[in-house]
Formats: C-alpha cells, structure tokens, sequence
C-alpha cells in the first residue's frame, strides 16, 4: 500500500499503445555557460527560448500562463540523467544536473520526449477511481529543490484534487490501490502541455 508520501517525480513504464516503454530517450543540450537550476531525475523540463534544456517551472493548471513551460508553452519531455566533461577532463554521467554546472564544452541532457509516453507518478493525497480520465498537475512547482542531490531524484507530487479544466496531466490508470493515501498513477502530458503536439513554438 503507498501510504507514505513519498514522491519521485514521472517514471517513464509504458506506452499509450500499450507497448512496453524501451528506455529510449532523445539527447538535448544544457546551456554550456550553465543553467541556474538543478535538473533532477524524473522532472519535466521544456527548451528555453536560447534553445536549450531548462526546468519546467508551471504548474500545469492551465495550458496558458500555467502551461509546464510557462505562458502558452509545454514540455519537451522528462528529464532522466546528463553527461558532461568535468574541470579534470573525465567524462561524467550524472542522474541529475548540478545547478550551475558549466565547462565551455556541451553539456548532454537525455530526455524522454516521446508524448505517447505514459508515466507513473504518486498522488499528494487519497485518490478514488473516479481520477481515472481527469486531469491534474503538480502539487506544486518544481524547483531547484525539488529533488535529492543524494539519489539524483525528482522529489514532486501529482495533486490529488483533480480538475475539470485543461492542464498538464491526464489519469489513464491507477498502479496502487485508489482508497490509498498516497496512490501512484499512471499519467499522460495532454496534448497542448507537450512541445511535440502543441501547435506553438517557443
């Protein structure tokens, strides 16, 4: 039973066809000079307009000024690790991206960017079966703090207060029992909170 609150950010599991997910992922770049944020394991991130992997900072409440990636613009995806060449020359690969991290080279962000992805998340609250189909975002904005610089993981929450409006996330199915208090689901980006089926560029 998932009773404890214990969140890890998106986990890619499947797919919408219900294929199984095959870890594939897209590479992307981190700002060389260095991004301001932490990007840890499991977050959603979205490219900024210099091109580049940034940390999603909406709520997903709307698909407007709330959007994932911010006014009107979705997410490329979720971050799942990175690899850059430290001061001393080794090659790194990290399960998330240190705040600040730069070396004048290119710094590799890999992404699952694919939105027929579906992703398992827990729940900040009980759920019921009636989540199934509704839409929901995150209990709240992710940040340079949410996650654990020990594990590399994304430390966020779906909110258990579903919506009838448009926002970020989907309900497609539970993967713990619903009555829990903290229940894991299996989420979906709708359609304009991803950069790949949004009509909209940056």
């Amino acid at each position: 039973m998932a009773t404890t609150a214990a969140p890890y950010g998106l986990k890619p599991v499947k797919r919408a066809d219900g294929m199984p997910y095959s870890g594939a992922t897209s590479t992307y770049l981190i700002d060389p000079a260095g991004e301001a944020t932490n990007l840890f394991n499991g977050q959603v991130v979205t490219i900024g307009a210099d091109g580049y992997i940034a940390l999603a900072t909406g709520s997903g409440a709307d698909i407007t000024t709330n959007n994932l990636g911010g006014s009107g613009i979705g997410a490329i995806g979720v971050f799942m690790g990175c690899e850059y060449q430290n001061a001393e020359g080794q090659q790194i690969f990290s399960q998330y991206y240190p705040t600040g991290t730069a070396n004048g080279g290119p710094i590799k962000a890999y992404v699952v960017d694919d939105p027929n992805v579906l992703f398992q998340a827990q729940l900040d609250g009980t759920g019921a079966q009636t989540v199934i189909g509704a839409i929901t975002k995150f209990a709240s904005v992710q940040s340079t703090s949410t996650g654990n610089t020990t594990t590399g993981n994304s430390t966020s929450a779906l909110d258990a207060t579903v919506q009838t409006t448009v926002g970020a996330f989907k309900i497609v199915g539970h993967v713990s029992d619903p009555s829990d208090a903290y229940p894991d689901v299996l989420v979906k980006f709708t359609t304009d909170a991803h950069m790949m089926t949004m009509s909209t560029g940056v």
